[in-house]
Formats: structure tokens, C-alpha cells, sequence
């Protein structure tokens, strides 16, 4: 019966004139005939990394109109779509339209971006609430300044290892983002614990912080912190080599929380402080100090297994 069918239908195909044959095949559907902003914007270009459709703007220009309209309305840009690098002409072709970006990531654009280029971008997309400029070395503290101006909603925002960020920079993102949820400002060396103190007095909302690698930083701060900061639940303070045990037990005082503290390389910081916070199970980078011995003798001679721990 089935090949009765596709015979019927093959006959139907031979009677039809040539031009109604052309015109029948006119009539299906082509990926570009589908609605662009309410179905291949939204629903197709969104699982396809931005790299393969910077490269689909080159079949056709109708494809690259609708590649453009992509990008306008894009809300995300990060390396996990652009891929391990990024040129600079594609980074501002491809944002130039933007202004509802909420999630912008230029790590992959450290080796060149500057103020020239993140500015414009920043300035007119005002819903960003995650901003990851860690490691872009070439920026100023002109980039921090516009952040906070641009975008009262951020929440997430990154600068690790930016040297140029400095005192006045990070009270200016204190002022203007006061829904701040978590900032990383490892080995940003210019802070000091005054800069720290204000952001904790005006971003209590902080539930991950790190000011790591920052020999400036003291109990002063620290203890600021776990005042104003009631909802912390990660902080790393490795390498600040000026904290000592009375910070961390003001945060264990205050921050009921905490989930995870870094102090590795903190060398004022000793089990008698970081006691309280492992019996309530913070995750803790550093062992106690039984364990980091027999480790140690196991390394060494490979008998620290049969050590009687009841001694």
C-alpha cells in the first residue's frame, strides 16, 4: 500500500509542468524564513558558539544581518563562546550594537584590551550584573570608575591580579554597587584597609570576597569584613601575612555563614583560631597541624599509618 502511495505520488510529480514544479519547491521553508528575533535568536544561535556564527556572517548577507541581530540582543560574553582568544576588531565588531549585555568576560582579551576599547562597551550596557576583568593588565583604573557609574545592578564582579586598581577606584564601586555579591581583588596591591573597610560598610550583601596575595591587609579589615558582612560565606586571605588569630576569631564571631576561609600562608594565623571554624565544618585550606605532620613522616620514612594517634 505504502509503495501505491509513493508511486501515486511520483505520478502526480510527472503530470506537474515544469513551472509549477519550481514553484512548489519555492514554497518550502528555509532556515532564513523562520522568524529571526522570536525563534532563531532565542531559540537556535543561543547553543551555537559566538566564534561559529562570527564565521556564518561570511556565507551570505542575509546571514549577516541576521548574525547582527544576534549579537545586539546577545546577553552573554564570555571565553567558553568566543574561545581562548579573541582579536581585537572582532571583540568591537561583535559588541558595537550590544545594550542588554548582563554577563561580560574579557579574560580572554587581557594581552590587548584597553580603557579605548572596554568603555564604550560598559557605558551603554547598564544591566551588567557579572563583570570579570581578571588579569587585563592594560586597563587603568578608568575601567573600574565606569563600571561602578554604568552598572548600579552588578553583583559579581572580578579584578584579580589588576594592579592598577587603587583605593579611590574601589570606593567609587562601593558607592554606586551596593548589591555587590562577591568580588575578587587577589594581588591587587594598592589596597590598603582603609579601601576595604568602606566597601564593607557599603556592600553588606559581600558573600564572597577575596583580597588575597595583599601584604597591606590586617586584622583591621578582616574584622571590618565580619562586622558589616553578616552573610559572608567565603573569604581568602592567603597570603596577607598581617592577619593573625584575633581577625579569625572576630570572623568566626560574626559570620555564622562562613563556608570556606583560605589563610594559607597567613603565618600568624594558628590552630587555636581556626579550631572554632572547623567544628562548625568551614572548609579550611590549611590542615591541622597532627595531620600535616604525618603526612609529613609519611613523605619522609612511610610509617606515619601506624602511628598510635591515642598516645
Amino acid at each position: 500500500m505504502i509503495n501505491n502511495v509513493r508511486g501515486s505520488q511520483d505520478r502526480i510529480s510527472m503530470d506537474q509542468k515544469p513551472d509549477e514544479r519550481t514553484q512548489s519547491q519555492s514554497h518550502r521553508c528555509q532556515l532564513l524564513d523562520l522568524p529571526w528575533e522570536d525563534v532563531l535568536v532565542t531559540h537556535v544561535f543561543c547553543y551555537l558558539p559566538l566564534r561559529h556564527l562570527v564565521s556564518l556572517q561570511c556565507v551570505s548577507k542575509s546571514f549577516l544581518s541576521l548574525v547582527q541581530v544576534y549579537l545586539a540582543n546577545c546577553r552573554k560574553f564570555d571565553p567558553a563562546q568566543t574561545g581562548p582568544h579573541i582579536p581585537k576588531e572582532a571583540f568591537c565588531s561583535m559588541l558595537r550594537h550590544n545594550q542588554v549585555l548582563h554577563h561580560l568576560c574579557v579574560t580572554n582579551c587581557s594581552d590587548w584590551i584597553t580603557d579605548k576599547e572596554l568603555l564604550p562597551v560598559v557605558g551603554q550596557n547598564q544591566h551588567l550584573l557579572r563583570v570579570d576583568m581578571h588579569g587585563c593588565v592594560h586597563l587603568s583604573r578608568h575601567a573600574l570608575v565606569a563600571v561602578s557609574l554604568s552598572c548600579p545592578r552588578l553583583q559579581h564582579l572580578s579584578l584579580a591580579h589588576c594592579e592598577w586598581v587603587d583605593s579611590l577606584a574601589l570606593r567609587s564601586l562601593a558607592d554606586h554597587c551596593s548589591d555587590l555579591r562577591s568580588l575578587d581583588v587577589t594581588a591587587c596591591r594598592q589596597l590598603k584597609d582603609e579601601a576595604v573597610c568602606y566597601l564593607a560598610g557599603k556592600c553588606p550583601a559581600l558573600r564572597s570576597l577575596s583580597v588575597a596575595v595583599n601584604a597591606n591587609i590586617t586584622d583591621t579589615a578582616v574584622e571590618e569584613v565580619a562586622k558589616k558582612c553578616r552573610e559572608l560565606e567565603r573569604l581568602d586571605l592567603t597570603g596577607c601575612l598581617r592577619v593573625r588569630n584575633e581577625a579569625i576569631r572576630t570572623l568566626a564571631e560574626y559570620c555564622p555563614k562562613l563556608q570556606s576561609l583560605k589563610v594559607n600562608h597567613c603565618h600568624n594565623v594558628t590552630e587555636s583560631s581556626l579550631g572554632v571554624l572547623r567544628r562548625r565544618n568551614v572548609e579550611i585550606d590549611v590542615e591541622p597541624p597532627l595531620q600535616r605532620a604525618l603526612v609529613l613522616l609519611q613523605d619522609v620514612v612511610g610509617f606515619a599509618p601506624f602511628i598510635n594517634l591515642q598516645i
